[in-house]
């Protein structure tokens, strides 16, 4: 007995001492990995996030700042495939028979489905109460005449609207202004460039344009470390400012601000320009310096980040639209 009892001692003493070292481990290793996930607290958390009109889900190409590949979104409102052609961008139809597919598609799909609820209940389409026997039938005819009337107004309307119009111009033919192309700048609903023309239209950049970028990189950075939300309205799309206020509040929740300071542009180049209907794009990539450090609100001391300078490559993308200067529309890391 002195023996077992001794041996269970040994074994509980063996038990604490395991549970003590693995208490320390998560001690030491619980701050590295915070300070790893807050190691890229500046502006845009270390993510890729906004919009680029019609190119969102398309790579911008490689330049000599940045000549890997920038990162796809984490956050964005475009949805795929928004921004193409009038055909591809319409959104998908729900009821009875999903999506209509033309006039014709909808039309016969009604009979059809006519078709066989009166065969269901014993009559045609026209049978009357006295075919289909109840006044349930006569119901249901009225619904599918109801529907085969939506889908075509609905296709009158498609087959009317501005978009159908330029969709069915020739391939060569300018955009013109009935189109009332918009790129979904702030809204981040995907743009409604449609046809190729209108997402590949070539955009000079100018000497003015690049000392707008660079001015917008330090005061977006500025306005981010004051938790300035109104400054930031004025530096970037609303969709990008409804990502900063989320991640300022995640600060603000873990008691912490993140200050990014001493920011100094190393280099850049353009990587692509393009206007679609009212709205500019352009997409460039930066080389910068910053000093990137996250401190507890209270004491000020610092929890993350570092005093010292660092080096940031990241690919943004300004937007502006007429009679408003550029605005930031999207960051994107790079691989």
């Amino acid at each position: 007995m002195p023996g077992i009892w001794e041996t269970n001692m040994n074994f509980s003493l063996r038990s604490r001492s395991l549970f003590k070292t693995i208490a320390v481990v998560l001690a030491l290793a619980l701050p590295t990995a915070l300070a790893i996930s807050s190691a890229d607290a500046r502006v845009g958390g270390g993510s890729s996030s906004g919009s680029r009109g019609s190119r969102t889900y398309s790579a911008p190409p490689p330049t000599t700042t940045a000549p890997g590949s920038a990162s796809q979104f984490n956050r964005t409102y475009t949805q795929p495939g928004a921004g193409m052609n009038s055909a591809a961008a319409a959104p998908a139809r729900g009821g009875l028979f999903g999506r209509a597919g033309g006039f014709m598609g909808g039309l016969a799909a009604g009979f059809l489905g006519a078709g066989l609820l009166g065969m269901l209940f014993g009559g045609g389409l026209f049978g009357g109460l006295g075919g289909l026997s109840s006044i349930l039938g006569l119901i249901i005819q009225i619904v599918l005449v109801v529907l085969v009337v939506r889908l075509a107004m609905s296709w009158w309307q498609r087959r009317h609207s501005p978009q159908a119009a330029y969709a069915n111009a020739d391939a060569g033919a300018a955009p013109g202004p009935q189109a009332n192309q918009r790129s979904g700048l702030g809204g981040g609903l995907g743009g409604f460039g449609f046809g190729a023309n209108a997402n590949n239209a070539p955009l000079e950049i100018k000497p003015d344009d690049y000392e707008s970028f660079e001015r917008l990189l330090g005061e977006v950075q500025t306005a981010w470390s004051n938790e300035d939300v109104a400054k930031l309205h004025t530096l970037a799309t609303p969709e990008m400012v409804s990502y900063f206020d989320q991640d300022l509040a995640q600060n603000r929740a873990r008691n912490v601000v993140n200050k990014v300071t001493n920011v100094k542009l190393l280099q850049g180049d353009l990587a692509e320009a393009w206007r679609e209907g009212e709205t500019d794009y352009a997409t460039v990539a930066l080389r910068f310096a910053l000093t990137d450090k996250t401190l507890d609100r209270n004491s000020g001391t610092l929890v993350a980040g570092s005093e010292q300078p660092g080096e940031v490559t990241e690919v943004w993308t300004f937007a502006r639209r007429p009679g408003s200067g550029w605005e930031l529309s999207a960051i994107q890391q790079t691989n």
